[in-house]
């Protein structure tokens, strides 16, 4: 990127998910980012300070190594092991871009790399799912040398573009129950994409000590913002 005067560089990876699209809209309203959005597919917005970046297969990010370099790597790729079609295709998207994105940020040297995970991510988890997003964090631990912070939603509520009838029923629970969810339970409560996209924002001004945001830490987050 070039011409970005006093405004800090972002990549968004995912933008067309539902936090990567809430984060393209929070980084383009806030006025003080110049931001790279990588898609496979086109974005329906334009901006003067939004460049859309094409690619098909993350197996090629590092050809467009020379385009890449940012301040901030925002990482917002995942799917569910029914779209995906099988695990080793899950595995393929929630575990190796992240990974490759990693590879990319190390060697640009990019300051900060925030990524989505998932609330109750472990390496160890008896949970395909869970263990998967726990492997992702434990390698890209090794790969990424910066700024690494690791924001861990619990249930996603938003507008998503496909239906999932169980987000769907959960969500109408959460936000009809979603106050019974206090001291050690207030981690599960559902958030909104939209407040997890401000969190990563604010978070990766953050310094370097903390890389761990469980949901219930990205909505006090979020109050020391509005403070």
């Amino acid at each position: 990127m070039t011409d970005t005067g006093n405004k800090k560089t972002a990549v968004v990876f995912g933008a067309t998910g539902l936090v990567g699209g809430e984060l393209i809209n929070e980084l383009l309203e806030q006025k003080d980012f110049k931001v790279t959005a990588m898609t496979r597919r086109d974005l329906p917005v334009s901006h003067q300070d939004l460049v859309i970046c094409n690619l098909d297969n993350f197996s090629q990010l590092m050809q467009l190594k020379d385009k890449l370099y940012a301040e901030v790597y925002f990482c917002c790729i995942g799917t569910t092991i029914k779209i995906a079609g099988s695990q080793e295709a899950f595995r393929k998207v929630d575990l190796e871009i992240p990974q490759q994105i990693a590879h990319l940020a190390e060697s640009l040297s990019v300051q900060v790399l925030v990524i989505i995970s998932s609330i109750g991510a472990s390496p160890v988890s008896s949970n395909f799912y869970l263990r998967t997003k726990g492997e992702m964090e434990k390698t890209v631990r090794e790969i990424y040398s910066g700024n690494l912070k690791f924001v861990r939603p619990s249930l996603l509520m938003g507008n998503r573009k496909e239906f999932r009838f169980g987000e769907r029923a959960s969500t109408v629970f959460m936000k009809a129950f979603g106050w019974l969810f206090t001291g050690p339970m207030r981690k599960y409560k559902g958030i909104y994409a939209r407040d997890v996209a401000r969190a990563m924002i604010k978070i990766s001004r953050l310094p370097k000590d903390k890389v761990i945001f469980e949901s219930g830490e990205l909505q006090d987050v979020l109050r020391q913002v509005n403070t």
